[in-house]
């Protein structure tokens, strides 16, 4: 007896370093040690904006810092009305880039890439109240399909090219209030969505399926959509509750 009482110890003492290493690693907003020696770097650090910046405001205006995570707190459920739109201050050009995300019940926004700022050169108009200067790109789309009545449109919901490209029948979205992990990838003109693990979006950028798509689009008479160049990333604001965390970024080899 004593020498399984014994035995049961020795394995519990040796599990116990692994179990506080996999904590460790595990921690909202950190890297282990293995990711630092990929090359990953946080987009968030959970606690300060550092790294962010305002799209029209000299502030972030009423983004919160809530729980580890980065808050849009709600508006009126069109864009603009909760925190304003923001973007990393430094721009990128092939990446790996990853992020976890929770939307409130009937909730929409967006990570964008490739965005083109229109303060200085109005554009077209691309929604309702849009005065042309908003940043405008290519938009990894945030939703609760369930209930925003975007979900209803193929190209609309979670994880899709917004407009453009519909996700693929192996997606899996977890309900609203539930965190999911989303990644957008760049290389060369190589582009995918994936959601909770699985690709559910793959697009060459300049290819004739893409700009066809994109002619038959809202965003037709932007110049140089679905061209590749250096780009911050933008979080939406679409006046809607949603939580960020677990936002790092890899630069990868052109």
């Amino acid at each position: 007896m004593k020498k399984s009482i014994q035995l049961i110890s020795i394995i519990f003492l040796s599990l116990a370093p692994i179990e506080s290493l996999r904590a460790q690693t595990t921690l909202p907003n950190t890297l282990s040690e293995v990711e630092k020696s990929q090359g990953w770097k946080l987009l968030f650090d959970g606690k300060t904006m550092a790294g962010w910046r305002s799209y029209r405001q000299p502030s972030f205006k009423r983004w919160l810092i809530e729980d580890g995570c980065l808050k849009n707190p709600k508006g009126t459920g069109r864009p603009e009305t909760g925190g304003g739109e923001i973007l990393t201050t430094a721009q990128f050009t092939d990446f790996d880039f990853r992020f976890e995300w929770k939307i409130a019940p009937g909730g929409n926004s967006g990570v964008i890439y490739f965005v083109k700022e229109r303060q200085n050169a109005p554009g077209p108009k691309l929604f309702r109240g849009d005065d042309g200067t908003g940043p405008v790109g290519h938009e990894y789309q945030l939703l609760d399909d369930l209930r925003h009545p975007d979900g209803k449109e193929p190209t609309h919901r979670a994880g899709a090219l917004y407009a453009l490209i519909a996700p693929n029948a192996s997606k899996h979205l977890n309900p609203a209030g539930e965190f999911n992990q989303s990644r957008i990838l760049v290389k060369s003109k190589h582009v995918e969505h994936w959601l909770n693990g699985t690709k559910i979006v793959e697009y060459e950028l300049e290819s004739p399926a893409l700009m066809s798509a994109i002619a038959k689009s809202k965003y037709r008479d932007l110049p140089g959509f679905g061209t590749k160049f250096k780009t911050a990333i933008q979080i939406q604001d679409h006046g809607d509750e949603i939580w960020f965390r677990n936002m790092k970024i890899r630069l990868l080899d052109s």
